[in-house]
């Protein structure tokens, strides 16, 4: 198998490359493959999982896909692009020519929010709203432990590192470009007090729902990717029905398919496909 040239790497200059593929399984033939030839196949996926894994900076999530959609998808996130590639292609392989079928995949990019607060901003709403002037001490104490927080944000956004909760919710969103509806002829003031809004609600679901956003405008058929981690489908149901009603997605927003995902280890997701 091509091994992958670091001298030839396609890196961001920020954050990581993200693939979500949802494969199906086609049973006719598996089922033509003799016992030890189905075990050779099951080893190398094996093999090749811890691999990816083990490859810098880089993240596999092993998923049972709930309904017929798909029946095994795979979460990617590396930052070379050449690597997500050749990694994507071995894993549709891994099991032997014409055992996998693509049935859903997705490319974007983890990257920073551009409605984030900068430290000016912070201040001005201490100085506004509590009373501290700019330039004293309590100002300067409550804007290092600004930049601490917001230091962990960016690097949750940019180099997130992946639960291992079970429920795994994807799907792709883009702002609305029509009419009165059009996101991109607001004011940049008044998008980011709506996107402030979208994630107080957000933020209530601290602890249930961890919520991954990665950018896809030019890479992919929508503008962002949303991956929702869960330990319920009863949280991921909620926090998609409560975001609906707020105006950055009643508004504003158009949604993709959803797919739904069971993390699991690989011998419990052979079992579970049959395999």
């Amino acid at each position: 198998m091509q091994t992958i040239s670091q001298n030839e790497a396609v890196l961001p200059r920020e954050g990581l490359h993200a693939v979500h593929v949802f494969f199906r399984v086609e049973y006719e033939a598996w089922e033509l493959l003799d016992p030890p030839a189905k075990i050779a196949a099951k080893t190398e996926m094996a093999r090749l999982v811890q691999e990816i894994r083990a490859w810098p900076q880089t993240q596999l999530l092993t998923l049972s896909m709930v309904t017929p959609k798909a029946d095994l998808g795979f979460m990617l996130l590396t930052p070379d692009l050449h690597a997500a590639d050749a990694f994507c292609k071995r894993l549709g392989l891994a099991l032997g020519p014409g055992m996998l079928a693509a049935e859903y995949s997705y490319l974007s990019m983890t990257e920073r929010s551009e409605y984030t607060t900068g430290e000016d901003e912070f201040a001005e709403e201490l100085e506004r709203s509590e009373g501290i002037a700019r330039g004293s001490a309590e100002s300067g104490e409550r804007l290092v432990a600004f930049r601490a927080r917001m230091e962990k944000y960016l690097r949750d956004r940019l180099e997130p590192n992946l639960p291992d909760w079970p429920v795994v919710c994807f799907y792709p969103m883009s702002k609305r470009r029509t009419g009165a509806d059009n996101w991109y002829s607001l004011p940049f003031a008044r998008r980011k007090e709506l996107m402030g809004g979208h994630a107080r609600v957000g933020r209530t679901y601290h602890g249930r729902i961890l919520q991954l956003i990665t950018g896809s405008t030019g890479l992919d058929d929508h503008e962002w990717g949303v991956t929702l981690f869960a330990k319920t489908t009863s949280d991921v149901k909620a926090i998609v029905y409560e975001m609906r009603f707020d105006e950055v997605s009643a508004r504003y927003a158009d949604f993709g398919g959803f797919f739904i995902g069971l993390q699991m280890p690989l011998d419990r997701l052979f079992a579970r496909l049959g395999l």
